[in-house]
């Protein structure tokens, strides 16, 4: 698909001599109906768990909901969406439902829909959800009630997004074995929060009394599953990071020739990703570890931006083929293919980046976000203040 009008404005190297010939994604060649195809790009889907981390507020609120705030300042969307990521990668399909409806209310440009590959639904950042809504159910209605059904008035568009919700979700969900990442060991320190304080369901939650959120867990063989542990690999957080990559910068100023041996621009090859099976948080001072940690890192923030692609053709019971995997809604099915696309392995040189834009995040946050959700009582009694208890008898 094209890219959108904010990322006209990119640089293409036409003198690179190199192109990528990839599959087109957005057909299942298989069948000869029309096809739809939401596109979504889920973020990161943990709350950091390194000790590295400076401010205790990166340990409750995830990067999502924190950036959300900075966007809205900075005039990039004019609201903040009230989508989380924990809450998509949490396998509780509450939790998804409600995920993937506060996309589907403000996309911003994390969420694509594509009819036989015209856009359909997408970041329209000044018309409000309603009338997108009911322009997206009027192109959704001959996949899910074929025959027309009983399904018309103000409930049909509620009925076909709830539809498309439940379907996305039991993609996302399904098994999928395309993805080397699955393969991994399982990060150390990963069971941490399976929250964000910030999540809207998190505060509906808190508010009718409820203080905790269900976590389901991912199905091992689902590509949410394989994308999340790509993303743990960035188990020190850029607060960790960044000291690993001066270390590594210092040394490639000593030995700029030890560039290519070190593999910092590739070739990604198998030796490559036998460097980073190396799981450990323990620094030995070596830049061999800090090589280790710093290419992880870009592999857990590709993942992190990564775009997932599901493809969806309706079928009649008699045609839809065994070798596809199929998902049933009230009146139809579907059959459907998972797909991952953006992996160009992030810039090692964008790690500084990285490290300012993570400040600001979290510094503009604290600033003017959490500052104005705390209750008043507590500011009282400032910090390291000495208080007395008086007790009176009664």
């Amino acid at each position: 698909p094209p890219p959108p009008e904010s990322r006209c404005d990119k640089d293409m190297d036409t003198l690179s001599g190199y192109a990528v010939c990839l599959p087109n994604l957005t057909r299942l060649q298989t069948y000869r109906f029309a096809e739809h195809r939401p596109i979504l790009c889920p973020k990161c889907g943990f709350i950091p768990f390194s000790s590295h981390i400076s401010q205790e507020i990166k340990h409750k609120v995830c990067r999502y909901c924190m950036h959300q705030h900075l966007k809205v300042a900075n005039g990039k969307w004019k609201r903040p969406s009230k989508y989380c990521p924990l809450d998509l990668f949490s396998g509780n399909k509450q939790r998804m439902h409600f995920a993937l409806k506060s996309l589907l209310q403000e996309a911003q440009n994390n969420l694509k829909i594509f009819k036989n590959g015209e856009l359909i639904y997408g970041c329209k950042d000044d018309q409000d959800s309603v009338s997108d809504w009911n322009e997206l159910a009027h192109h959704l209605k001959p996949f899910f009630f074929p025959s027309n059904g009983l399904v018309s008035g103000p409930h049909c568009t509620r009925t076909i997004v709830k539809e498309l919700i439940h379907v996305i979700t039991m993609t996302l969900l399904s098994s999928t074995d395309a993805c080397r990442a699955g393969d991994m060991k399982t990060v150390p320190g990963s069971q941490g929060r399976s929250y964000c304080e910030a999540s809207a369901f998190n505060k509906e939650l808190v508010r009718n009394g409820k203080h905790k959120l269900e976590s389901s867990g991912l199905p091992r063989g689902c590509l949410l599953y394989k994308t999340l542990q790509a993303q743990r690999l960035d188990m020190l957080d850029i607060e960790g990071l960044y000291p690993l990559y001066s270390r590594v910068e210092q040394y490639l100023e000593e030995f700029p020739e030890e560039r290519s041996t070190l593999q910092i621009d590739g070739p990604y090859n198998e030796a490559f990703y036998e460097k980073l099976l190396d799981l450990s948080t323990e620094d030995d001072g070596t830049v061999a570890f800090a090589l280790t940690k710093v290419q992880q890192y870009r592999i857990a923030m590709t993942a992190k931006d990564c775009s997932i692609m599901i493809a969806l053709s309706p079928c009649l019971q008699d045609e839809c083929s065994e070798q596809r995997p199929v998902v049933l809604t009230s009146k139809s099915r579907f059959t459907f293919s998972v797909s991952v696309l953006d992996l160009d392995l992030k810039p090692y040189e964008s790690i500084p980046h990285q490290y300012k834009l993570d400040g600001k995040i979290v510094n503009y946050y604290l600033k003017n976000v959490q500052a104005k959700d705390d209750p008043v009582m507590p500011s009282l009694f400032k910090e390291n203040e000495d208080c007395t208890l008086v007790l009176h008898k009664v």
